[in-house]
């Protein structure tokens, strides 16, 4: 698949499964990540690397954080979220160390770690990996941050889950750029 096909299909795989990318194909997607665009070259891009059993760790952690933010779960939503970790051999947890720059604020910053998360997911596509990205409660908890070790002052961007494909790909709809796209001072 050249590049752009690749850029033109991919899309978020969100049933995945073994086998998962070796960590030498890991290595490989991080360095792709890290030729995101970088004003200043401050590379805020941080990764953790979450596979085995620290998965289930991480569901333990997800599911004492979204009892902390809602005292009245019941054992089934508590399990919901201890397996949501499981839906995928590896994940990523992709965050911002942001640091202070005259030229540079915050939000170009984490724009360059979204582009950083992007790099991983299309290196993974193009290495015949699937992905999706999520965020939710758990991705801008206080909890979950420190029990992840993070500072106070980091931000997580989002979960990489990463896999093996399960079943086919899913149908794209036609993405008329018309809509997106207009063009500034020629009348157009």
């Amino acid at each position: 698949m050249n590049a752009i096909e690749l850029l033109l299909q991919r899309n978020s795989a969100p049933k995945l499964c073994d086998p998962a990318p070796s960590d030498a194909q890991l290595q490989t997607m991080f360095a792709a990540a890290c030729r995101a665009p970088d004003h200043a070259w401050l590379r805020p891009y941080r990764f953790l690397v979450v596979n085995g059993d620290a998965r289930h760790k991480l569901g333990e952690l997800f599911a004492a954080a979204a009892l902390r933010r809602q005292p009245g779960l019941d054992d089934a939503a508590l399990e919901k979220f201890r397996r949501q970790p499981l839906r995928a051999p590896v994940v990523i947890v992709v965050y911002a160390q942001v640091v202070p720059h005259d030229k540079v604020p915050a939000i170009e910053q984490k724009l360059t770690v979204g582009c950083a998360a992007q790099g991983i997911l299309l290196a993974a596509e193009a290495m015949g990996f699937a992905g999706i990205w999520r965020t939710g409660d758990n991705a801008y908890d206080e909890m979950v941050k420190g029990g992840l070790g993070l500072a106070a002052t980091e931000e997580i961007i989002g979960f990489l889950y990463l896999g093996t494909r399960e079943g086919g790909r899913k149908l794209l709809p036609e993405i008329k750029t018309t809509h997106f796209v207009k063009h500034w001072g020629t009348g157009e």
